[in-house]
């Protein structure tokens, strides 16, 4: 694979114009191989996400004995090994930048017969993860983490789960998908509720895999002992990844850019309900249903945009797409106040702050509190914005940069492999100003 950019030089461009074909939803992506590899049978993988994070998780079940083709670019076939088909792996598991992944198999891990190590990058090894240890030890797991509850994840197969009712302290998909994992290998029923609903990735695939699984926003159940059934899976594309381009074309005049069947998925979607209370023209089209997940073409128009007290109803909704909103908030006429999100301070960057940080750096004012902040908007300038490594906050200014006055250079771009290859191709391709 060619060598990532270090950093981008980016600026103002052309109003942007096209349709465009976004790379599948790395949540979906991650938990068909997964499933896929659990099932009894052969799956298809259509849209797979050929991004690293997606990759590693691959390669993890490649390594307990599974199977996987790769026929063409986002396409995998894999031969499932059933629940108890997994083997040892020979070494640590290298989970790189996901932590999606990382907690997802920590919670799959634990019931297996074979102790296992996951690991990660710098980035991810600085992530919490007692928030998935500590439910996985009330089951019967033994995981020990590294100093602070960060990993490595040292697992202790041969341990005998139950399933517990277990009410989350902090709404997290990755957290209540870990525990259902377990659950499926646990004796009894296993049910999680959450203070607020969060993606039901996990649920609605489950069940596509032929699995048992009582669910409604908030809360979801499931009973030990159940096998998967393969299924093809089509991924549809990652509305996480469609965000940049829907605040970049309601930014930039006279930009009208239609963005193909992403992924709708009622607890994904709370940027989309932020941007149209702020005014945005997008409207969905062509409607369809791709593997259980609801999709629709976004034809997004430029529209002055104005500031809003962000509805905390939608922050679950919307966690992995405030950087963008950042920018949006950025360009819009009065403050956007954000709050109910301090989430944000512990993903692949402490969010709130490198936002924060970044957009006064072009020159704006932004208060910063514990869980959100107020953005005060006006005139971007030229500056420097260090990304911290994090994927979301390089293209979040990537986008910012197109209505710079002035060039903008963002540091340390390389991560945004991990989730949306090609996007600097893409953004270039449809009028972005952008250099590597």
């Amino acid at each position: 694979m060619a060598s990532q950019p270090q950093h981008w030089i980016a600026g103002a461009g052309q109003p942007l114009r096209g349709t465009l074909a976004i790379p599948g939803d790395k949540s979906v992506s991650h938990r068909a191989v997964m499933f896929a590899a659990l099932a009894d049978g052969v799956s298809t993988i259509d849209g797979f996400l050929e991004g690293e994070d997606t990759r590693a998780t691959a390669a993890i079940f490649a390594r307990m004995g599974v199977r996987i083709e790769t026929p063409s670019a986002s396409r995998r076939i894999v031969h499932g090994v059933g629940v108890e088909g997994l083997r040892a792996p020979d070494g640590p598991l290298d989970c790189g930048n996901a932590g999606t992944g990382m907690r997802l198999l920590a919670g799959l891990l634990a019931a297996q017969p074979f102790d296992s190590v996951l690991v990660g990058d710098e980035s991810l090894s600085k992530r919490p993860m007692r928030r998935v240890t500590e439910p996985l030890a009330r089951m019967g797991a033994r995981i020990d983490t590294g100093d602070g509850g960060t990993p490595p994840l040292h697992i202790h197969g041969g341990q005998a789960l139950a399933g517990i009712d277990y009410a989350l302290p902090v709404a997290s998909a990755q957290v209540k998908s870990a525990v259902l994992l377990a659950g499926l290998y646990a004796r009894g029923q296993t049910s999680v509720s959450e203070p607020h609903p969060t993606r039901d990735y996990t649920e609605r695939m489950l069940a596509a895999f032929g699995v048992e699984i009582d669910f409604s926003p908030g809360i979801a159940r499931l009973r030990g002992g159940q096998r998967l059934r393969a299924t093809d899976v089509v991924v549809p594309a990652d509305f996480s990844s469609a965000a940049f381009f829907l605040v970049a074309a309601s930014i930039v005049p006279g930009s009208q850019l239609r963005l193909r069947a992403v992924g709708l998925n009622p607890r994904r979607t709370g940027l989309l309900h932020a941007l149209r209370l702020m005014g945005a023209d997008i409207v969905e089209e062509n409607p369809a249903i791709h593997g259980g997940e609801p999709v629709a073409d976004l034809v997004v128009r430029h529209a002055p945009l104005h500031g809003i007290e962000v509805p905390q109803a939608l922050v679950p909704d919307m966690i992995d797409e405030f950087p963008a909103l950042f920018v949006a908030a950025a360009c819009a006429q009065g403050p956007t106040v954000v709050s109910g999100a301090a989430e944000l301070r512990v993903k692949e960057s402490d969010r709130l702050a490198a936002m924060a940080g970044g957009l006064r750096s072009l020159g704006l004012g932004v208060d910063e509190t514990p869980d959100g902040a107020t953005v005060h908007p006006g005139p971007l300038q030229a500056g420097r914005i260090e990304s911290h490594g994090d994927h979301r906050i390089a293209m979040a200014f990537a986008v910012a940069a197109q209505r710079a006055h002035g060039q903008v250079r963002v540091e340390d771009v390389a991560n945004v492999a991990t989730s949306f290859p090609g996007f600097d191709t893409l953004a270039r391709g449809c009028g972005f100003g952008l250099e590597s």
